[in-house]
């Protein structure tokens, strides 16, 4: 499951438009929101994906840690989980005050 950036709206992963207010959700969630923080942020050394406990093939295939530049975006590709893809960003900080 996605959710929608602007209103908020659960949305399965296969919507490309939020029903509820009609954002373009195509490249654009919560996630990946997160995401462009993560990335622009000087503090985040790398990106750990965590995925559920009882998570699918597909996602289990992605826990791990990545560089900034290489973590795949979610929702990952080919998963199978009834209730959609529930992998998060997780960032690994090189300091965490300031």
């Amino acid at each position: 499951m996605r959710t929608c950036p602007y209103c908020h709206t659960q949305i399965t992963d296969a919507e490309e438009v939020c029903p509820s207010c009609g954002a373009s959700l195509d490249a654009y969630s919560e996630k990946h929101a997160a995401l462009i923080k993560y990335r622009a942020n000087n503090r985040v050394q790398s990106i750990r994906l965590v995925v559920a406990a009882d998570c699918c093939p597909a996602c289990r295939r992605l826990e791990g840690t990545y560089s900034k530049e290489e973590v795949p975006l979610l929702p990952a590709s080919g998963c199978s989980h009834e209730n959609g893809c529930r992998c998060f960003y997780e960032p690994i900080l090189t300091e965490i005050y300031p």
